[in-house]
């Protein structure tokens, strides 16, 4: 019995003994998902907007509540469907009266978006909060104003009371602060993943191939701009080395620097099409194209495939949540407006 025990703990030892590749990857700057909430707070936590479990609730309703939208009908869940990867699977988001993006820009995820340095593509907003307002008064999107949104939200008792209970019974409900409660729901989106377990030192976390793709991954250069807890997130430039193929669809050129934001590789298995017009449709296009662009590379069929394996151990284990109901609307509540 004794003798079983310790070859149990001698093999369960060697699963979370030191990979010498978890150095590699950190060295070149990959971070892990923490395990500790602790930790993970001081991650996601906005000391400006703190993270409640009751600001939470509330505001998981207002990002599935289509209300807040002029029509009715769009939800910030239409384009970041939590469903099916936090995004909506469109080459450009379509909004308002059925509008396609004026830029052809695709909706990036909403999962871990709260990693990301900077928000939107062109990296114009500095977090979450700033964010969440843009969309609900972008007119190709849900194309509602300040004043629309405050009138929804405060017609109806059952929310009042809900921010009451978020914010204390003195709050002022105005657009900013739905906005924030917004974010304050989206802060929680992470979805760790079996790349995570494998950093914290549980070697079997991925397989062979996976760790084979990781070392090209790391070696090729790739972790120039897909790094830290993202593995994205930040500011970069693009056509670095070659052009990228599609640049000619939509106007998109970055910010005034040419600067874009490097798209979170989590979950990168659940949100095609790729780039930034969405233009790629399979992984392993854009890995290949990703590499000429940015880094002047033709990567081998094996080389792709493993990075590509690479990849998938970062599809993450999402929050379980239940789709709330909402408060009933009333005569004191605008109207659907489709025009």
């Amino acid at each position: 019995m004794k003798k079983h025990i310790a070859i149990t703990l001698v093999s369960t030892l060697s699963l979370f003994a030191s990979d010498p590749l978890i150095k590699q990857a950190k060295d070149a700057g990959l971070v892990a998902i923490p395990t500790s909430q602790a930790e993970l707070m001081k991650l996601i936590d906005n000391p400006n907007n703190p993270i409640t479990q009751a600001k939470v609730e509330l505001g998981k309703q207002l990002y599935f509540d289509p209300r807040l939208s002029k029509s009715g009908l769009i939800s910030c869940n239409t384009c970041h469907n939590l469903s099916k990867g936090g995004d909506d699977g469109m080459e450009a988001a379509v909004g308002h009266k059925w509008t396609a993006n004026p830029h052809h820009l695709s909706s990036p995820t909403v999962y871990n978006a709260v990693f990301n340095t900077k928000q939107f593509w062109d990296g114009r907003s500095p977090d979450l909060e700033d964010q969440a307002q843009g969309p609900i008064q972008a007119a190709p999107e849900m194309a509602a104003t300040p004043q629309h949104v405050v009138q929804t939200v405060t017609s109806m008792p059952a929310y009042v009371d809900a921010f009451k209970k978020a914010y204390g019974k003195d709050v002022t409900i105005d657009f900013k602060k739905v906005a924030d409660t917004i974010a304050t729901f989206e802060r929680t989106l992470v979805t760790p993943a079996p790349f995570d377990a494998f950093m914290h030192g549980k070697s079997d976390a991925l397989t062979q191939q996976q760790k084979d793709g990781l070392k090209t991954f790391i070696q090729v250069g790739c972790t120039s701009c897909h790094n830290n807890v993202a593995l994205g997130g930040s500011m970069a430039p693009m056509n670095v080395a070659a052009t990228y193929k599609y640049m000619n669809v939509g106007d998109f050129k970055g910010d005034k620097d040419g600067m874009v934001r490097v798209p979170t590789l989590r979950n990168i298995t659940e949100t095609a099409p790729y780039f930034h017009n969405g233009k790629i449709r399979t992984l392993k296009e854009a890995i290949n194209e990703m590499a000429r662009v940015q880094l002047g590379t033709k990567l081998t069929p094996k080389q792709t495939a493993d990075i590509e394996a690479f990849l998938g151990a970062l599809d993450g284990k999402k929050p379980d949540i239940t789709l709330p109901i909402l408060p009933a609307s009333n005569a004191k509540t605008p109207q659907p407006d489709l025009n």
